[in-house]
């Protein structure tokens, strides 16, 4: 379960995110739809204790992610997928992470299966393509088997083979009791991929959706009318 509750951010006299207040409830795939600059990524930032936020709380089975007993077994996030080094392959990035986190080495086969990145494991990342970089993102999410998946635009170098893999994924991931939020642009994808969709505009919450074909009518009333 992830509790956003009246949270809010400003950067200097920018205005990221203000008395924002959702719940993400375990078992679904919830969507995270927005405009540029409506303060999604800065939310999952603050859920995830990379940014302070000036007000509110963002508690993940209601504790804050700084306050978590082993983090990474609870929570796996991908929010971007160039936080590698060119020069190691994607093998030897999955067992530091296990070394730095005490995390069996078993895991890296295991996830390398998963994300169907097996294959490419002994090659650099240098030579990884965007979305093969975005399976390895995700990979390293899930070495510590956690309970809460947040990714950001995980979506974002795909090929439609690999988009429709990735919603496989995640819907199957959900069906086990996990609890999963997506933030992304397309529009389309979230309405094959999310059970709902919560919309934020200019930092506050304006609607939240049921996934499916409407659902791009529905955004675009919701954030017309919050204008």
């Amino acid at each position: 379960m992830i509790s956003v509750t009246a949270l809010s951010k400003s950067f200097g006299s920018v205005r990221a995110v203000h008395d924002l207040t959702f719940e993400v409830a375990p078992g679904t795939v919830t969507g995270f739809l927005g405009p540029n600059g409506a303060g999604k990524t800065t939310t999952l930032r603050m859920i995830l204790g990379l940014v302070r936020p000036d007000a509110g709380t963002a508690l993940i089975g209601g504790t804050r992610y700084t306050d978590l007993e082993s983090p990474v077994t609870k929570v796996g996030a991908v929010l971007e997928s160039t936080a590698f080094h060119p020069g190691r392959t994607g093998r030897l990035h999955l067992e530091t992470l296990c070394l730095a986190a005490g995390i069996p080495d078993r895991r890296v086969g295991e996830v390398l299966t998963e994300v169907d990145l097996l294959a490419a494991a002994d090659r650099r990342v240098g030579g990884y393509s965007l979305g093969m970089r975005q399976r390895l993102a995700l990979a390293s999410a899930l070495l510590g088997d956690p309970a809460v998946l947040v990714l950001d635009e995980p979506a974002n170098g795909l090929d439609p083979e690999g988009i429709h893999w990735l919603r496989g994924y995640l819907r199957a991931h959900a069906t086990t009791g996990r609890t999963v939020l997506v933030s992304s642009h397309t529009l389309t994808e979230l309405s094959l991929m999310a059970d709902d969709v919560l919309v934020v505009s200019e930092g506050r919450l304006v609607a939240e959706l049921p996934a499916g074909p409407d659902l791009e009518d529905e955004y675009l009333t919701a954030i017309r009318s919050s204008r």
